[in-house]
């Protein structure tokens, strides 16, 4: 249960359950907050997403509160 499928990617969880719209804005949320982002403690630094809002720093190890998806405001 919960496994992705290629065409639908992330949300193919969902099944035939929800529209289009909205799988769409939940691949691009998904998409975003799995990437690995730029880390505030280190210049060269990564970092992860563990959790809602919880963060670690791939280079240094700290981990950090930060916003829930991504760390990078649009």
């Amino acid at each position: 249960m919960g496994a992705k499928t290629k065409k639908i990617k992330y949300a193919g969880k969902f099944g035939v359950r929800s529209g289009t719209s909205t799988r769409k804005e939940y691949n691009s949320i998904e998409a975003q907050q799995r990437k690995i982002q730029k880390s505030p403690f280190h210049p060269t630094g990564k970092a992860v997403r563990i959790a809602a809002g919880i963060w670690k720093c791939v280079r240094t190890g700290k981990i950090f509160a930060g916003p829930a998806y991504y760390l990078e405001n649009k």
